[in-house]
């Protein structure tokens, strides 16, 4: 079964939530709409700037733990390489533009 690390943020070098799932779509959309109360929807984590794929979840969940356990510093250079000007990756997943 397919996993997904994924970085959502409120704007660039904001607040940073790092999570993992089965059904990225789902989560992104969860987020995007507050539909479960807790961090990304207090600090209005819209915004996806990250993430990754992996065809087993228990490789997402290692790679979330290790990602977590970074210091800020090395998560905004993981962005970074990826997405430099941390464009909302979420409308490449099919979600209209924030």
């Amino acid at each position: 079964m397919k996993g997904h690390v994924y970085i959502p943020t409120n704007k660039r070098h904001g607040t940073l939530y790092v999570g993992e799932t089965r059904d990225l779509v789902r989560r992104i959309h969860e987020h995007r709409t507050g539909a479960l109360p807790g961090f990304t929807r207090r600090y209005g984590l819209h915004r996806l700037v990250h993430y990754e794929t992996f065809d087993w979840l228990a490789d997402a969940i290692a790679r979330e733990k290790r990602i977590k356990a970074w210091k800020r510093d090395w998560k905004i250079r993981l962005i970074e390489e990826h997405n430099p000007d941390w464009e909302d990756l979420a409308p490449l997943l099919g979600f209209d533009p924030l």
